[in-house]
């Protein structure tokens, strides 16, 4: 089976100079990951920069779609309740932090927020 590929931004600073700046989203599957290392090792991570447009998730699920952190399904996954679908490409992917953790916690049994 393919990976599943989540994109994170990497930290940045404003072309104006202000920052360093981190986004708080994708703080937050950083530290889901924290808890569940494991499951490193079973999806791909790639960290974009913060310009847009991000050409690496832009292949994957068309303009309108480049936000982060952003999970791409891989291709065989099937289908998945909470993703949505690309309109340019058919790729489906979950644009939330918390549906991200969720649904990588569920598939690879890593630990789950609480309720």
């Amino acid at each position: 089976m393919a990976k599943h590929i989540l994109f994170t931004l990497s930290p940045w600073v404003e072309a104006d100079g202000r920052g360093p700046y981190y986004c708080p989203d994708c703080a937050a599957v950083e530290g889901f990951l924290h808890y569940s290392p494991r499951i490193r090792d079973q999806i791909e991570i790639k960290h974009v920069d913060f310009p847009r447009p991000r050409k690496e998730i832009v292949a994957l699920l068309g303009e309108e779609n480049q936000s982060c952190p952003v999970l791409v399904l891989a291709e065989d996954a099937g289908a998945a309740p909470q993703a949505l679908t690309s309109r340019a490409t058919g790729r489906q992917f979950i644009n939330n932090a918390l549906a991200i953790c969720n649904f990588l916690a569920e598939a690879y049994n890593g630990i789950k927020p609480h309720p």
